[in-house]
């Protein structure tokens, strides 16, 4: 028996859990694990357990590989788990860096055991995009959870991997366990089984290379974050313009208004600039040029020596061109239309360039869209019938459609819609949006001709603006409370007091979409109440007797 003993030690299985999100080949990437453990002689078992919609968990791949190989086993096969166990992995790996921290939070990882290797990119989860403000996770907060609950852990841009190989993110997943030493297989083995696979070998053997090369290098060295790829810089550089569907770079100023304007506020000038050109033209952005000169006049004045370095023009830059360019349909129609997005879309869902790709738009326009492009009379007595009809519990006219712009007749429909941009200037919401911007301008000015400190919050709530329907429209009734009672009033306090109370009243309104930490910070600092938005009551009559088994 103690040969016998000896022969099996050690007994404990190599412990791996993965976590992937849909259509990143999860299974694919198992099946590569345990085909690698077989080919070298050894025994292993791979089980899964399928994630659930709207990113509230990955699919997880539960891994173990017996660290002897079958020949000196004596006969005898291992007895494998098909679940894993808290607190005893060896291997934590996952494609999205809040996903890592839900399955350390689960107890999963172990401080003297389990190597992490994550990629720091996020995919944000339903809860954080439904936050009003700013709902992300801090990326370096989650960060540190990994470097405290793991024995060692591998942080890097998963993603900018992939796209950077050509490849699909099971292959990233795979170079980097693979070079995590958890298990016992030289990296030809794990390189064979991917040859063996065909037709993508050689894009799936360049990720593997990638990450490979990455956590081999930082191993030992703790929590490592590697810089990011060159696609992770390009989509970075992106991601940091002012919204989606924005250039992705900043607009050349031209000398004069480079020269006109301070040094710290000429990128997101620029990128403004860029914006609004895009959206409608040049002489757009003109206009949005001027607008800005008016807030930067009154801010040299309140502060001439620029010690807050033109923070004041800087927020109005970016959320006075974000809100220049509102989302209509002409807007949705030029950008679901433009190459890019077709690229992404086939980018996306892995299509190869020899299939064929369809893609349906799904569009549900109602009478405000329709009224938006509309000239003023017409498109307000439109809106005026709509709210009437309301009012008598009746449903608001829409018009569901179904678009496929991968058809002629689809695409050409969307592409005459986006057209009629020079129109929008005409329209019913373009001179409502134009005069709510001049009231907010003028708000600005006058609080920095008071404080500047007061000016610059009333900048800042240009946060408010976004989204788009209801959203929308409720943000600007949060902006005009704001003006007409703590920003225009000054009975509500002295200019620095007012400031205090704006920035708390506009994260309250960040933080909720409901309005109820709003109405609370609206008491706390003496401000009225919202007003009560009225709501149509609808009557829904049964007919007689058609419920008559339910009464008792």
């Amino acid at each position: 028996m103690k040969a016998m003993h000896d022969t099996m030690t050690p007994q404990r299985p190599i412990t791996l859990l993965i976590c992937a999100l849909g259509g990143e080949g999860g299974g694919v990437l198992a099946q590569w694990l345990v085909e690698t453990a077989l080919h070298c002689g050894y025994s292993a078992q791979a089980s899964s357990i399928p994630g659930v919609a709207q990113r509230t968990g990955a699919t997880t791949y539960y891994i173990e590989v017996f660290p002897r190989p079958d020949s000196e086993l004596g006969g005898r096969k291992p007895i494998f788990s098909l679940a894993p166990v808290p607190g005893a992995l060896d291997v934590l790996v996952s494609s999205e860096l809040l996903e890592t921290v839900r399955q350390v939070g689960n107890g999963m990882a172990s401080p003297d055991r389990t190597q992490i290797i994550s990629s720091r990119e996020r995919t944000l989860t339903t809860a954080e995009r439904l936050q009003p403000g700013d709902g992300r996770a801090d990326t370096a907060e989650l960060a540190a959870v990994l470097h405290t609950h793991g024995r060692e852990a591998h942080l890097f841009d998963m993603t900018a991997v992939t796209l950077d190989a050509g490849t699909v993110m099971s292959a990233v997943l795979f170079g980097a366990v693979a070079a995590s030493g958890a298990l016992p297989f030289a990296r030809e083995a794990y390189e064979a089984v991917i040859k063996a696979g065909g037709r993508g070998a050689e894009a799936s053997l360049r990720g593997f290379a990638r990450a490979f090369d990455i956590v081999a290098a930082s191993r030992g060295r703790g929590v490592t974050t590697v810089a990011p790829a060159p696609a992770a810089a390009a989509r970075e550089a992106e991601a940091d313009t002012l919204d989606d569907g924005a250039p992705a770079s900043a607009a050349a100023l031209a000398p004069a208004i480079a020269q006109a304007f301070p040094a710290p506020t000429h990128r997101m000038l620029g990128l403004g600039i860029a914006r609004l050109v895009d959206y409608q033209d040049g002489a757009y952005a003109k206009l949005y040029v001027e607008r800005l000169g008016r807030v930067l006049q009154a801010e040299h004045a309140a502060d001439p020596a620029g010690a807050h370095g033109f923070a004041a023009t800087q927020s109005a830059a970016r959320y006075l061109a974000l809100w220049m360019a509102f989302d209509d349909v002409v807007r949705v129609a030029d950008l679901k239309t433009r190459r890019s997005r077709f690229e992404r879309v086939r980018r996306e869902t892995k299509a190869r360039d020899d299939e064929l790709l369809r893609v349906y738009e799904h569009f549900k326009p109602g009478i405000p869209e329709v009224a938006a492009m509309l000239p003023a009379g017409l498109g307000n007595r439109i809106k005026r019938w709509d709210v009437a009809r309301q009012q008598t519990g009746k449903p608001p006219v829409e018009f569901p459609l179904k678009i496929g712009t991968h058809t002629v007749f689809g695409y050409l429909a969307l592409r005459m819609l986006a057209a009629v941009k020079p129109l929008r200037r005409h329209g019913t919401r373009f001179a409502a949006e134009q005069a709510f911007i001049e009231r907010w301008l003028d708000t600005i000015v006058a609080g920095l001709r008071s404080d500047w400190s007061l000016g610059h919050e009333i900048a800042e709530c240009g946060r408010l603006i976004k989204g788009y329907g209801s959203t929308n429209e409720r943000g600007k009734g949060h902006m005009l409370h704001v003006i007409d009672h703590l920003a225009s009033d000054a009975k509500t306090g002295a200019p620095p007091e007012r400031a205090q109370a704006i920035r708390a009243l506009r994260n309250a309104a960040l933080s909720d979409a409901s309005g109820k930490a709003l109405d609370k910070t609206l008491r706390e600092h003496g401000a009225p109440p919202r007003p009560i938005a009225p709501q149509p009551i609808r009557i829904v009559r049964k007919r007689p007797g058609a419920n008559a088994a339910g009464v008792g």
